[in-house]
């Protein structure tokens, strides 16, 4: 067969309508609350057709991946950093990487270690994006890894994981562990059972609740959403932070629908945020180990990594294994803090039970989170590896709309890459193109 170019997905409220189920604050397992309609109006283009790249057809994959004497690898979502990092982890060690994505501008298309395949959003097309993957299985012929790098596809891949069966190896544990995990809820709670810190947290039902939640707690406040798949898809953000009562009302009313929270602010810039990232075989032994903290987010007090830097610290490293233990997890996770400086307390962010945005500084820091769990899945034996305090960097140099950030060597460019120029020339491209598209 040959694969159709699926409409790219532009989830923002003006030129999408997402119709919801009659109780909106029902659990991820029925987040097809999130059933879209088609776009009312033509999507406007992210980039122009020269810096996209030319996907290739279900036909085109057998081909790529024969005589190959490793498994073929599949990632899902391969849109920015975090995909083109574990297409370069994967494709390095010599396996063949199909990269999937509904949109044929995402970036890891560019990369020369992976065939570029578009493939349904699962977000609006669950049942599509799960179809697609048992025709791949089929060109495939043999079990493959598959490695979602956001959650849209995590979830999927865990709810429908009986329908796909066999074909496909899985770095992530079952549903029945990963829909409590996924809630922030359950993260806290689960920490503060352990007597681990976490942020003052309250679940106001009301307005009136958040606006009590918030004067008990002390202004400023975080008002984020629980289950924040949909939402940040909408909104373009994670949280809010909230100084006095009307942008509390804002921020309540626009996460309303998604089980906010009303979290203490925690001081202190972005450096005080530490990382656990790992890959937990099946048997419950960490096989790869990384520490390290931020120094620059994409926003101000939120946002993903900018810059990051390879430090181990122990308590973050034991804390945060001690918690995906009592989750009962196992797979590729990061595990984020924040040590609050009032006290040097480390206080919970969140558990991402998947590939985060900065995991590409683990292969540079010797024990690189991506391969470990492919060898792990196609049964190879690998030894525990933990990174160091080497200070090494991570960081993404051009960015649009956030502007310039070289940093200091030693430093991996999660872009940037002598052996796989294409997305960095291409990032280059954008980045000065972005400022002259029309709005």
């Amino acid at each position: 067969m040959s694969t159709t170019q699926v409409e790219p997905l532009r989830c923002v409220e003006r030129t999408m309508n997402f119709v919801t189920t009659a109780e909106p604050r029902q659990r991820l397992a029925e987040y097809a609350l999130a059933v879209v309609t088609p776009p009312t109006v033509t999507a406007r283009r992210v980039v122009p057709k020269f810096l996209q790249a030319k996907p290739r057809a279900l036909n085109d994959v057998a081909e790529y991946v024969a005589g190959s004497a490793l498994p073929p690898v599949v990632v899902c979502e391969v849109g920015w950093v975090n995909g083109l990092g574990a297409i370069r982890s994967l494709g390095r060690a010599g396996a063949p990487v199909i990269a999937l994505d509904h949109r044929p501008w995402a970036l890891g298309f560019r990369s020369k270690y992976a065939l570029p395949v578009v493939a349904p959003d699962p977000l609006p097309d669950e049942d599509g994006f799960i179809s697609f993957l048992q025709e791949l299985a089929e060109v495939l012929d043999r079990p493959a890894p598959i490695f979602p790098t956001h959650d849209e596809h995590l979830n999927s891949l865990a709810r429908r994981r009986d329908e796909l069966g066999d074909r496909f190896l899985y770095p992530f544990p079952g549903w029945d562990v990963l829909e409590p995990l996924q809630s922030k809820r359950h993260q806290i709670d689960t920490a503060s059972r352990l007597g681990m810190g976490a942020p003052a947290t309250t679940h106001p039902r009301s307005a009136e609740e958040a606006r009590s939640a918030a004067a008990e707690i002390g202004w400023p406040v975080f008002v984020k959403p629980s289950e924040n798949i949909v939402f940040k898809r909408i909104h373009k953000r994670q949280a809010f932070v909230c100084r006095d009562a009307a942008e509390l009302e804002h921020a309540y009313r626009t996460t309303a629908d998604y089980e906010p929270m009303v979290q203490e602010f925690i001081p202190g810039g972005d450096e005080w945020l530490w990382s656990l990232g790992t890959y937990i075989a099946a048997d419950g032994n960490p096989l790869a180990v990384f520490s390290g903290r931020k120094l620059r987010q994409t926003s101000e007090n939120m946002g993903s990594a900018r810059v990051g830097e390879a430090l181990w610290d122990d308590e973050v490293v034991d804390s945060g294994l001690k918690l995906l233990r009592e989750l009962g997890f196992h797979g590729i996770a990061q595990v984020e803090w924040k040590r609050d400086p009032r006290d040097g307390q480390l206080k919970l962010i969140e558990v991402n039970p998947r590939l985060w945005q900065w995991h590409g500084l683990t292969g540079a820091c010797g024990a690189d989170v991506a391969q470990t769990a492919y060898w792990d899945q196609i049964g190879v034996e690998v030894p525990s590896a933990r990174t160091d305090s080497s200070g090494k960097r991570w960081a993404i140099a051009l960015m649009s709309e956030h502007g310039v950030s070289v940093q200091r060597p030693p430093y991996v460019d999660g872009v940037f890459a002598l052996d796989d120029p294409k997305p960095g020339l291409v990032n280059a491209g954008r980045f000065l193109f972005n400022p002259l598209r029309p709005s």
